[in-house]
């Protein structure tokens, strides 16, 4: 397991911990190894109590935090069958999309999709979709829609990719188009940030009845290293930037552009996969049970008026 530098006190504790089980395990004596769980435990308490919005931002984006196939296999396990290509131009691998299921419900997953090592990077393309990446996804929506299935996105991207050949086919109208026909889809849609959410890459999938962000995640319109050089010709101030930006779960929340927050476990997604995948499900579960009792004209129109309402304010 790879540590941030505010990690390194329980990287300390977590190679004294492996130390003291090799002793136990060869001398069958116990060596403290409890005593030191507990101190691991009441240290990530202290450290993870009050992040500041960089070290979130960090989190986001640690090297051992599941990505979004990571979160669809361990939730729709075997029912998962991926779908491929935007049926004119070709098959996207930073966004991947198909059919599974939470129980006995189908859904429609898709999402965006890193790498772990330099070649599933470039593969993947750094999670940063091309416009046929979402062109494919509204592709999967409108199958969805055509057998009332609901959608579920999961959202993990540095950005829509930013490359010549990316803006020669249209990756504006792509996005734009994507979120003017996801307001008005007959079928509920739950979108999930579990990573990065920067800018219009995000809000391609991101027009949901239900936006959740984990609870070390960030959503903005810009990066915090792309914020701080323009605004002060340099990344240095990246942690300036990201406080100023509000781009953390709670600040999103509080300004009512998402719905809630699904909870990490102490020490974040990375730490603990298999309690985070279930908060996830759970919370899909929960908001499905929610919209599948709505009709399709009242579905719209609470969707309509959720981002209608977005920046409405009033002056005593």
């Amino acid at each position: 397991m790879e540590y941030l530098d505010f990690e390194k006190p329980i990287q300390d504790l977590d190679e004294n911990l492996k130390k003291c089980y090799d002793i136990a395990k060869e001398t069958g004596i116990d060596a403290g190894c409890k005593k030191i769980e507990k101190e691991i435990e009441k240290k990530q308490k202290e450290i993870y109590k009050e992040l500041t919005p960089w070290q979130r931002v960090q989190l986001s984006r640690h090297p051992d935090r599941p990505f979004t196939l990571d979160y669809i296999r361990a939730i729709a396990g075997d029912t998962f069958l991926e779908l491929h290509g935007d049926r004119n131009f070709g098959d996207d691998k930073a966004m991947i999309g198909g059919l599974g299921k939470i129980g006995d419900q189908s859904y429609m997953f898709i999402g965006m999709q890193k790498g772990r090592n330099t070649n599933e990077r470039k593969f993947r393309n750094f999670g940063m979709a091309n416009p046929e990446g979402y062109r494919k996804a509204l592709r999967l929506m409108r199958m969805a829609e055509k057998f009332n299935i609901p959608v579920v996105t999961i959202i993990d991207t540095p950005g829509a990719y930013p490359g010549i050949e990316a803006e020669e086919r249209g990756q504006g109208e792509a996005i734009a188009r994507n979120i003017m026909e996801m307001t008005k889809l007959q079928v509920p849609i739950i979108a999930v940030i579990i990573g990065e959410g920067a800018s219009g890459g995000a809000l391609g999938i991101g027009a949901g009845d239900r936006v959740y962000m984990l609870e070390n995640t960030w959503y903005s319109v810009i990066s915090p290293e792309s914020c701080s050089s323009i605004l002060w010709r340099s990344w240095e101030f990246k942690e300036q930037a990201a406080e100023a930006l509000k781009l953390t779960s709670k600040d999103m929340k509080k300004l009512k552009l998402i719905d809630d927050i699904i909870p990490e476990p102490v020490g974040g997604a990375h730490r603990y996969p298999n309690q985070t995948f279930k908060n996830v499900a759970d919370k899909i579960v929960e908001s499905y049970s929610e919209l599948a009792v709505l009709s399709k004209d009242d579905l719209i129109k609470q969707r309509m008026d959720k981002y209608a309402a977005m920046g409405e304010y009033s002056e005593k």
